[in-house]
């Protein structure tokens, strides 16, 4: 049997002060896209408050950062409930008083034939990968209102404006979030608060090493999804991070109701 892959670890972000004491949340902080984000936050001297519905990884993954001088600390939260996002938000505003920074991160992927899927699984792709960005932003607008503005990513999806056959209802909510995207980035627009999302392709994450690790031979698959790509590679986590704390940091203050993608190109590629 060929040898199966590991995740590469995650390099070092580069080291600055564009979120310097900025207070910023981020949900489904505990592994893949959402720890590189928190790692890339960290590093730019943001104070985080993090969540995950994994509550021992993410209190453990906070202890890490803690331990190593930061200010971050951890909530268990799952993503779909209101109320535990809003105590998400209380936490932020008991230590620190004022909540800058919101990254939606927590998201759940549901591909099923539309014909079979269950009741039980379209609700739960549109509670946590729809749902749970709104009811985040639920949470957070009324305060960044008062105090004037603020800044919210949703991490959203290249299914966010493309159809894979074989992915549904996950493309469905992904343009839903899209679509919040904008409307709140315009509805709020005029009290300071700028709303964004991030379309990442194929990243490489433990989930996708995982899907690889379950073909005969992972390596070649692997190297078929690198073969997609214009850059013949696909993205790394800290790719996305660093976009995230761009559109959060001060250096993007006109964007707004808008979505980066992160995708190497291949979504503006010809297929037959």
């Amino acid at each position: 049997m060929a040898e199966r892959l590991t995740l590469p670890p995650v390099p070092e972000p580069p080291q600055g002060v564009r979120l310097n004491n900025k207070v910023v949340l981020v949900t489904g902080a505990a592994q893949g896209i959402g720890e590189a984000i928190v790692a890339a936050c960290v590093y730019q001297q943001a104070k985080l408050i993090i969540s995950d519905i994994q509550g021992e990884k993410v209190e453990r993954l906070a202890q890490r950062w803690r331990d190593s001088g930061f200010d971050v600390h951890a909530i268990k939260t799952d993503v779909s409930s209101q109320q535990e996002l809003h105590a998400m938000a209380d936490l932020a505003l008991d230590r620190h008083g004022r909540i800058d920074v919101l990254v939606n991160c927590a998201g759940v992927n549901v591909f099923r034939d539309p014909l079979e899927m269950t009741e039980q699984d379209w609700r739960r792709c549109f509670a946590i990968d729809l749902d749970g960005a709104w009811f985040g932003c639920k949470a957070v607008l009324p305060r960044m209102i008062e105090q004037g503005g603020g800044a919210i990513v949703n991490i959203a999806s290249t299914h966010s404006s493309h159809i894979i056959p074989g992915c549904f209802p996950y493309p469905v909510a992904k343009h839903g979030l899209l679509g919040l995207t904008r409307a709140l980035g315009v509805e709020y627009a005029s009290k300071g608060i700028r709303v964004n999302a991030i379309a990442p392709g194929y990243i490489e994450t433990q989930l996708n090493i995982d899907y690889w690790n379950g073909f005969a031979d992972p390596h070649a698959e692997r190297q078929r999804a690198l073969d997609l790509h214009p850059p013949r590679r696909i993205g790394q986590p800290m790719e996305v991070a660093m976009a995230a704390v761009f559109l959060a940091s001060d250096e993007a203050p006109f964007i707004n109701a808008s979505c980066i993608t992160i995708d190497g190109g291949r979504s503006v590629m010809y297929h037959d």
